[in-house]
């Protein structure tokens, strides 16, 4: 474990008005203990998984690969302005680590192809060939396999978009191996039930507040694949 608890700070928030300082989770909790080498977000869309993993990200020092923004005209000047407003607490000093979406990844995989021109021996630590040759759910695991390997806190937000279900079971099993050895540590914003099932994960549910754990069986995403494999015709009549 390296990253041991999340505090909001609350009382310091310049806006409770705007987004995310409006949402109930950023203003209603006080703090995150994480207890598990692998702990999952789970929630509907807009609930607050992915803009707490990118602060979380932000704070760490983690680079974030963003293509470039579209011109908008109603931009909201605290969108990303979490980040300022949390304490974490680290086991023994903050480590290094990642963040990884599926719609950042391939920035990533085209600027390391320019890096890699100029050092071609910077591909051996991401799979040993470039990832822009791969297909897409071969390039991600070959990131996986590779990276994950160093010690280090990682951010993945709903990797699973950009995986098969095969890929999926292999990530599960990455995870896995990976959180056991004791070097690494997850945190995880899914909808996957192949990542949820993940032995020994912490899954928090940010449906409902106050902030609490949930057992694998009792999500959403579990019941709704379970019971549409066990009986598919009740959702297509």
């Amino acid at each position: 474990m390296h990253l041991t608890r999340v505090t909001f700070l609350v009382d310091d928030y310049p806006t409770q008005d705007n987004y995310p300082f409006s949402l109930d989770l950023f203003r209603k909790t006080k703090n995150i203990p994480l207890h598990a080498p692998v702990t999952f977000f789970v929630g509907e869309n807009g609930s607050g998984k992915s803009t707490l993993l990118e602060a979380i990200a932000h704070r760490s020092g983690f680079h974030i690969w963003r293509g470039l923004k579209r011109t908008r005209f109603d931009v909201n000047p605290y969108e990303d302005e979490l980040y300022r407003y949390i304490r974490m607490e680290w086991t023994d000093g903050m480590v290094p680590g990642s963040f990884f979406a599926a719609d950042v990844f391939r920035n990533f995989a085209v600027n390391l192809d320019e890096w890699s021109a100029m050092d071609p021996g910077m591909l051996k630590y991401f799979g040993g060939k470039s990832l822009m040759s791969q297909s897409h759910g071969q390039s991600l695991m070959s990131l996986f396999r590779a990276r994950y390997k160093i010690k280090g806190l990682y951010l993945l937000d709903e990797p699973e978009t950009a995986l098969s279900p095969k890929s999926q079971l292999e990530l599960l099993g990455l995870l896995q191996s990976m959180s056991r050895m004791g070097h690494a540590q997850f945190l995880v914003a899914t909808h996957s039930p192949i990542l949820l099932a993940c032995p020994d994960a912490d899954i928090l549910n940010f449906n409902r507040l106050p902030l609490a754990s949930i057992d694998y069986e009792d999500t959403e995403y579990f019941r709704i694949y379970r019971d549409f494999l066990n009986n598919r015709k009740k959702y297509l009549s």
